[in-house]
This record gives C-alpha cells, sequence and structure tokens, in this order.
C-alpha cells in the first residue's frame, strides 16, 4: 500500500465478505461490523492528517462503501423483512444515486461520491441501523433513514447537475468546499 489510509480503506474491502459467513447481529458480526465502521471513519481523517489524500485513496474508499453496502444488504435484509414500502424506498435512492453517478461520469468522464454533510449523516445511520436493532422500533427507523438518503441523493444529483467542475469534498448545495 502506497500509504497507510489506504490499508486502513482496505481492512473494510477484506473484512466486509466476512459479514456473510458470521451469523448476523451475532457478537463475531458486531466485531467485525465495528471494525469496518472505524474504518470508514478513520481513512480519511488519517489521509488529511498525512497529507496522504488522493483520487485513488477517494476511489478506494468509495468502492469499499459500496462493497460494504451490498453486503449489509444481502446479510440484513431477510432479517429485518423491511415493509414494502421500504424496499420501493430504498430501489428510488438507487436510481438517483445511480444518476449522480452517470451524470458525473458525463460530465467531468470519472466516478465520484461528494463528502457532503446528508451523505456522511446517512452513511452514520447506515452504520448504526444494525446497531440499534435491539433497541428501536426497526420500521420507524428504516423510514427515516430512507428520507435522509432520499435527501442526501437528491442533493448530491443537484449538485453534479448544476457544478462546473467536480468537488468531491463539497459540504452542501448551500456551501463549497
Amino acid at each position: 500500500m502506497k500509504n497507510i489510509s489506504n490499508f486502513i480503506t482496505a481492512i473494510r474491502i477484506v473484512l466486509s465478505p466476512a459479514l456473510l459467513i458470521v451469523q448476523p447481529l451475532s457478537p463475531a458480526f458486531m466485531a467485525v461490523y465495528i471494525i469496518c465502521g472505524i474504518s470508514d471513519m478513520a481513512d480519511g481523517i488519517v489521509a488529511r492528517k498525512t497529507g496522504t489524500v488522493s483520487r485513488f485513496g477517494a476511489r478506494l474508499d468509495s468502492v469499499a462503501d459500496l462493497l460494504m453496502i451490498c453486503v449489509l444488504l444481502i446479510v440484513l435484509l431477510p432479517f429485518i423483512k423491511p415493509p414494502a414500502g421500504v424496499i420501493v424506498w430504498v430501489a428510488f435512492v438507487f436510481i438517483v444515486r445511480c444518476a449522480s453517478m452517470f451524470i458525473v461520469y458525463i460530465r467531468f468522464k470519472t466516478f465520484a461520491v461528494l463528502h457532503t454533510y446528508g451523505n456522511k449523516l446517512t452513511g452514520a445511520m447506515l452504520f448504526l441501523f444494525p446497531l440499534s436493532l435491539p433497541y428501536v422500533h426497526t420500521p420507524v427507523l428504516m423510514y427515516i433513514m430512507c428520507a435522509a438518503a432520499s435527501i442526501s441523493a437528491v442533493e448530491e444529483t443537484i449538485i453534479q447537475s448544476t457544478s462546473h467542475e467536480l468537488d468531491t469534498d463539497r459540504k452542501s448545495l448551500f456551501m463549497k468546499s
């Protein structure tokens, strides 16, 4: 690895598939899940602190996030049995996210996801979701998460559609990085 932040991201890439083979919500699952979550929070901080922020690192982080989300969907969907409305809403968010990525590719000839406050909030909610399952009414939490994910996906799509240049560190529609 060229730098420690990419190594931290690689930990998430290697450990995420392990969530497929452990019992959902078991202590082993939670341990692996928390390590993956810590790596997600730490990689960007370490990259900024060590001056090793790179396009490769940002893309690697996005790949790691996508892999972890896919694994969690495979593992948790059968376990939580979401209402049909949530499944439709998640499909809507997925379509908006794909549209945003397509816009970025067409306009800037690259793959990128913005580091907006909305995306960070959605990511934090997604991280906390499995940890909160034993304590919170799951359908209500799923609808709240869908609302946050929708707002952040639409915001990102608007930013990507209207910006003159790609700025992955843009914090919101109303402020620049």
